[in-house]
């Protein structure tokens, strides 16, 4: 049984991985590491562990008892999730992002409302007032 000894970036340890014959394919190594890490959701990115060269190629052949770094990279098409906050607004902003139909709730009304879920409202207000809402406890001078 031949071997490739791995460690992710964020890790001090090697982890290793054990195949047959004398190389392994890139794809191969990042399948079996994703399934043996059970990640979703990313790209590896695979680099040499002693001089830090990046294999670009799938197709590349990794020889037995290699060390290599993995870094994860959010996978293609995926948005980061990674949002920071801001700043805390005193109030509910006074422009409201009304349609002009008169029917719809305004921001000040949906702030007091309980079921924003079914609230007659655009959805914009809608998140404005849960944003509002869920920071009313660390915020609150009352």
């Amino acid at each position: 049984m031949s071997c490739v000894h791995y460690r992710f970036q964020s890790r001090l340890t090697y982890d290793s991985l054990q195949f047959e014959g004398l190389n392994i394919t890139v794809g191969e190594l990042k399948r079996q590491i994703m399934r043996r890490e059970r990640l979703k959701f990313c790209q590896l990115k695979i680099s040499k562990g002693q001089t830090d060269e990046e294999y670009t190629d799938d197709d590349a052949l990794i020889p037995k008892n290699t060390s290599v770094i993995i870094r994860r990279v959010p996978a293609a098409g995926l948005k980061s999730s990674n949002r920071r906050f801001v700043g805390h607004q005193a109030g509910p902003s006074a422009k409201s992002s009304q349609t002009g139909d008169s029917s719809l709730l305004s921001l000040e009304q949906l702030l007091k409302t309980e079921n924003l879920a079914e609230a007659k409202a655009s959805e914009e207000d809608k998140l404005k007032a849960v944003m509002y809402q869920s920071s009313l406890c660390y915020y609150s001078s009352r």
